[in-house]
């Protein structure tokens, strides 16, 4: 996406430190300029309370937001904790529409996750399944708050006139990503264990289940990359899927990233763990009609992801989460 003027004389990231955030930000004020971007992390201020929300955008004034803070972890963290997220980011999702909406915001921009969609959705999921069942029941808390966000995005629409985007990115994966062995999703998962045999010159890598199930990855920074295009160009509220809609088989994902880290041992499947939904794939048909792509090829991207996380590894530096 070509450089470009912002129509907007200010733009707040919320979640800036996150990891979206950290893809983001940067892309944001090189097309913008870095006096235009204001990127807050969770210490500056308690979204979690409609006053601070409030204050918030009174003492930054922006015309846009990008509303990536949120409450998020892997399959584990979902079943262990599934009331904190669904409450977490029901009032993360409902204090910032209704904060910009009272302030008159120009433009917000929400990314949620593909978890979203129906457990039963059929692949290529396209968006018109979103409202077709209940979300993945491990995720369920998580996934139907986010999914309120079109909710609100239409009904502050319709009361306000609050113009909001709402985006939703694939499984996504790159620097910064979280990478701790309760929370982390399959690819910063596979990743570290994959690492840590290598290091540890173990013999083998067990991953569960029987590696058939497949999935459809999106490189975070190319997500990062079409954000500009919402913020300008977007007037209805979507949702727009954001991804590769390319498929992968998680075995030929774990042989890939066996070669990517260089490791020599072997792979053992656990078929006794769950497999999950055995194919989700999104259609990105709506994206590609807006000129819009994913350019970057999944090999590619995990040698990025590896290259990143191995000199991060032993000092814990550039936002490393283990």
């Amino acid at each position: 996406m070509a450089r470009g003027n912002s129509p907007f004389g200010k733009i707040l990231v919320t979640g800036a430190s996150g990891f979206l955030g950290r893809h983001l930000v940067p892309i944001l004020r090189e097309r913008y300029g870095a006096e235009r971007v204001v990127g807050v992390h969770r210490p500056d201020y308690d979204l979690m309370t409609l006053a601070e929300t409030g204050r918030m955008l009174d003492e930054i004034r922006p015309d846009a937001v990008v509303h990536l803070a949120a409450y998020s972890g892997g399959i584990g963290a979902n079943r262990a904790y599934p009331a904190d997220f669904y409450f977490r980011n029901t009032i993360l999702t409902a204090n910032m529409f209704e904060a910009a909406a009272r302030r008159k915001v120009a433009k917000l921009v929400y990314p949620m996750g593909g978890c979203s969609y129906p457990a039963t959705a059929k692949s290529p999921i396209g968006e018109d399944q979103m409202w077709q069942g209940l979300p993945q029941y491990e995720s369920m808390g998580y996934s139907a708050a986010k999914k309120m966000g079109i909710v609100a995005s239409l009904a502050y629409r319709d009361q306000y006139g609050l113009r909001s985007v709402v985006i939703v990115p694939g499984n996504m994966y790159g620097e910064y990503d979280n990478f701790r062995q309760e929370e982390s999703h399959v690819i910063p998962a596979m990743l570290r264990r994959f690492f840590e045999a290598k290091r540890e010159r173990r013999s083998k890598v067990v991953m569960w289940g029987t590696g058939r199930p497949q999935r459809d990855f999106v490189y975070c920074g190319d997500v990062a990359a079409v954000i500009p295009w919402f913020l300008e160009q977007a007037d209805e509220t979507g949702p727009t899927n954001i991804s590769s809609s390319t498929a992968t088989s998680i075995k030929a994902l774990a042989e890939t990233i066996r070669g990517v880290i260089g490791y020599e041992g072997d792979i053992e499947w656990d078929s006794s763990k769950p497999d999950g939904q055995m194919i989700k794939i999104f259609d990105t048909t709506r994206m590609h009609g807006f000129g819009l792509k994913t350019p970057t090829p999944l090999e590619s991207g995990l040698l990025r992801t590896a290259q990143w996380f191995a000199r991060n590894y032993d000092s814990r530096g550039d936002g490393l989460r283990l």
